[in-house]
């Protein structure tokens, strides 16, 4: 069904975009949800979730998103695959512009997400997909039974690390302190991982390769050594950046770029909410987005 003015816009299809959709689905709103590439964001990349509640045995990230989008869909939610170019927010009626049209909508839902941060080292994006991945899940197959890095310290360093260990040859682990910052959970899996390897206090120097990634050259920041490591893939998950730049001029910011909104999810402007990775919060989860998308819809639904 076509609406002249949508009561709900959603943009982005992570798991805080469907949920709003879904809630407000069943609230007898219409929306309309716009997602450039494909349904589910971070979450729709990542090959075994085992924390999201009611999956015992853990679920693959990309059929836990196609779920959302289905149950979403169920209650009337419409998805377009569309890339969103412009936005304009103030008013009782905002205006989004894609790369197929335009909308309006009452209440606008944003949950853009956040990207992959890069290591700001020369010829990175060049090798990007010839050797320099972000996505250990989407991309470890293609480096079965070679040797590989991932720089990083936290729960996605370890994971990748980990996933990485059962297709790999080999893997090192590149990280700046002296002890990871990742949960006990993956702690003692990685000491049992014998193709594991941690270099502490180091950091990246310079991509190896010209065409494909070879190695990486690191350095030991307390004695300044240096040492190249053959490899053929690194992996980087240092963690992400705010999608925000769409927005940037009109909705609050933090310091790191993250958009101000507490727990209401509600922003600096009326009728313009904030759900999942994108927003100033402390816990990035698959959950933690699916708590902020009921809670917007909560208040776009007292607005109606």
């Amino acid at each position: 069904m076509e609406h002249k003015i949508w009561d709900v816009i959603i943009v982005g299809g992570g798991p805080g975009g469907y949920t709003a959709a879904l809630y407000c689905g069943r609230a007898a709103l219409s929306v309309l949800v716009l997602e450039e590439i494909a349904p589910g964001g971070q979450m729709g990349t990542t090959d075994q979730i085992d924390n999201y509640p009611g999956f015992p045995e853990g679920i693959n990230g990309f059929e836990l998103a196609m779920q959302m989008q289905r149950s979403a869909e169920r209650f009337g939610a419409v998805t377009r695959l569309e890339r969103v170019t412009s936005l304009s927010l103030e008013g009782p009626v905002k205006t989004v512009k894609t790369s197929s049209g335009e909308y309006q909508g009452k209440a606008v839902v944003l949950a853009t997400g956040a990207s992959p941060r890069e290591l700001g080292l020369a010829h990175e994006r060049e090798l990007r997909g010839h050797g320099v991945s972000y996505c250990a899940t989407c991309d470890g197959m293609f480096y079965r039974g070679k040797e590989v890095v991932v720089v990083g310290g936290g729960n996605t360093a370890a994971a990748d690390a980990l996933y990485l260990s059962k297709l790999c040859e080999k893997v090192t682990i590149i990280h700046r302190r002296d002890t990871l910052r990742a949960s006990k959970s993956y702690l003692k899996p990685l000491q049992e991982c014998k193709n594991v390897t941690i270099l502490w206090d180091t950091l990246p120097e310079a991509i190896l390769g010209e065409n494909a990634v070879t190695g990486l050259r690191v350095k030991n920041k307390n004695t300044g050594e240096t040492q190249d490591i053959p490899c053929s893939g690194i992996f980087v998950a240092i963690g992400n950046v705010p999608n925000t730049a769409l927005f940037a001029d009109s909705v609050t910011l933090d310091e790191n770029g993250y958009v101000e909104a507490d727990e209401t999810t509600r922003t600096n402007i009326p009728g313009v909410f904030a759900v999942g990775d994108v927003r100033r919060k402390p816990l990035r989860q698959v959950v933690t987005a699916v708590a902020d998308g009921a809670m917007a819809s909560h208040f776009i639904e007292s607005a109606n």
